[in-house]
């Protein structure tokens, strides 16, 4: 009798899984939404389009890429936590919206660790520490040490509270301990018209948003947050070579899910997404960019997530930024 209950038992559970396998195996029957929180033409946007290109063919998919813009990145953040864990709602997360928001923000309605299934970092981009031309510094030291001869210290703008730039500014303030006070924008186009009219005197930004003007000669580049040069500006230190240790930080983008998305559907887009992201024509196009092609397992994008929340905790902290 027993034999027989355990038989029965086992056949239920088996029927009971039986559509799901064959729901995994044929994923993905149905178009694939990629929400962006950012507009379209930004870097993150055309770095993730052709890349879902090369895996639309390679699993035969279709891929929608929604610019989900908003409050940081929170608002596709949130979009993703309340989507179905089917592998059909991915985000293109950063270490702004999973790291500097989780201590920026008081009431953050999704947690950046419980609510999302990491696949894999995209791409990888250092910011650069650009000056106006006129500014009489050669080197970071020099622009530490002009901020202490100035009664009121040096202003350094930044793409928005809470921006990447902004936080770059806080540690190198902290780290120098130069005086100096943030000016915020809306975004990195004002902030870099103002920089090269010399309003303000520093800011940390990708390269791309400068490159124009360092290029017409009305910015000078100091250095660069990453833990080694780039073979597209070779002969730029990193801030560690520069004098200052420890800004090595990189803006990330890469591919998450919503949590609980099967594992076996998780593997399938990691596998699809490091092999896309890794063809030739993709890194030939992110390159000249100062940009990188980062992409790894799960597990290790999940500990870049945390030790991301960790760092950012740290300096918004130290550096008293209020929360909002």
């Amino acid at each position: 009798m027993k034999r027989t209950q355990a038989l029965i038992l086992t056949l239920l559970t088996a029927l009971a899984l039986a559509p799901a396998a064959p729901a995994q195996s044929d994923y993905p029957s149905r178009p694939i939404t990629i929400l962006v929180p950012f507009p379209p033409g930004g870097s993150s946007d055309t770095v993730i389009r052709p890349i879902a290109q090369k895996v639309a063919g390679a699993l035969k998919a279709t891929f929608v890429i929604d610019n989900r813009t908003g409050a940081g990145g929170n608002v596709a953040a949130l979009a993703t936590k309340q989507a179905a864990p089917d592998g059909y709602t991915l985000f293109l997360a950063n270490n702004g919206t999973l790291g500097i928001n989780v201590s920026l923000f008081k009431d953050l309605r999704f947690d950046a660790v419980k609510d999302f299934q990491p696949v894999t970092p995209i791409v990888s981009f250092p910011s650069v520490l650009a000056v106006p031309s006129e500014l009489p510094v050669r080197s970071v030291k020099d622009l530490a040490a002009l901020a202490k001869t100035r009664p009121n210290g040096l202003n350094f703008g930044s793409q928005g509270v809470g921006s990447g730039g902004h936080i770059l500014g806080e540690m190198f303030k902290l780290r120098s301990g130069a005086p100096m006070t943030h000016v915020p924008y809306r975004g990195a186009a004002p902030a870099v018209t103002d920089l090269a009219a010399g309003r303000i005197d520093l800011l940390f930004a990708s390269y791309i948003s400068v490159a124009g003007q360092v290029q017409s000669g009305k910015l000078r580049l100091l250095a660069l947050t990453a833990p080694k040069r780039s073979p597209t500006l070779p002969d730029l230190p990193t801030m560690a070579e520069a004098g200052y240790p420890g800004m090595d930080v990189l803006i990330w983008h890469g591919l998450v899910a919503p949590a609980g998305t099967p594992p076996a559907i998780v593997r399938k887009l990691n596998e699809a997404f490091v092999k896309a992201a890794n063809a030739p024509d993709v890194v030939g196009r992110v390159t000249p960019q100062v940009a990188e092609i980062t992409t790894s397992t799960p597990d290790d994008f999940a500990k870049l997530i945390a030790a991301d929340i960790a760092l950012f905790a740290k300096v918004i902290k130290d550096a008293g930024i209020k929360q909002q």
